[in-house]
């Protein structure tokens, strides 16, 4: 099984920053990327970033706006999300990721951290 284990979540006032930071332990594996998700209140859940093994990173334009980097090490098992200029749209519970495997996937979850932005 893999853990994943978020912190870094709070409470922020509007144009803060905060950096989440999510571990990975257990039987990992192969680790094919890492990333981020959240889930507003009353809405779905969305993709914020991910990065893949070799560093190459995707973020969803529409949520990040430029104002979050995604991280990785590898070493550690552990990725990071940086976020800026925060926004109070950008209220969630945040969720990291991890996808692994090789012919066949498997993605585990986070419990989740909130991350709260008072205008």
């Amino acid at each position: 099984q893999v853990q994943l284990v978020e912190s870094g979540g709070g409470l922020v006032q509007s144009g803060g920053s905060l950096r989440l930071s999510c571990a990975a332990s257990g039987s990992i594996g192969r680790v094919i990327r890492m990333g981020w998700y959240r889930q507003p209140p009353g809405k779905q859940r969305e993709l914020v970033a991910y990065i893949g093994s070799g560093g190459s990173a995707v973020y969803s334009d529409s949520v990040t706006e430029g104002r979050f980097t995604i991280s990785r090490d590898s070493a550690k098992n552990t990725v990071y999300l940086q976020m800026s200029s925060l926004k109070p749209e950008d209220t969630a519970v945040y969720y990291c990721t991890v996808r692994t495997g090789w012919f066949t996937t498997t993605d585990y979850w986070g419990q989740g951290t909130q991350v709260s932005v008072s205008s």
